[in-house]
């Protein structure tokens, strides 16, 4: 039953996270600030959400076991596709923060623009990790 839980945790994850991370995208694109903090709070809920229950499910015994996904390819993709995303929210992550810690309601135009690039990038990156999951759970990508 806990490994279920695990599962439904992570494919929510994937649902929240597409949405927020897209809506983030659109409302910063049309400089809808309060709505695009919103979206990122929804985003940053479902990374946490995701990394625990992909531990889980990973490195939990729970499923296929971590022996499954450390010989997978595909697992490395997906996993080296996830630091990407990672990688490229650092730098959005840290100015949104530092704009709700300071109680700022505006962001350049530009910088705005550019986090919507970002997050539109990383909801293409979404799409590739879950082919990549995909792939992995039909057995594809194992190492001989």
């Amino acid at each position: 039953m806990f490994s279920i839980a695990a599962a439904v945790g992570h494919f929510l994850a994937l649902g929240i996270g597409f949405g927020g991370i897209y809506a983030r995208g659109k409302h910063l694109q049309q400089g809808r600030l309060k709505a695009a903090l919103q979206a990122d709070n929804a985003w940053g809920i479902a990374a946490l959400l995701w990394i625990i229950s992909g531990l889980l499910r990973a490195f939990g015994g729970l499923e296929k076991g971590s022996a499954y996904y450390l010989s997978n390819h595909f697992f490395w993709l997906k996993m080296a596709l996830f630091g990407l995303v990672f990688l490229l929210e650092l730098w959005p992550m840290i100015r949104l923060i530092q704009l709700r810690v300071r109680k700022e309601n505006q962001l350049p135009q530009a910088l705005m623009q550019r986090f919507a690039q970002i997050s539109f990038l990383q909801t293409a990156l979404l799409v590739t990790i879950v082919c990549c999951a995909s792939l992995m759970a039909h057995g594809y990508g194992m190492s001989t």
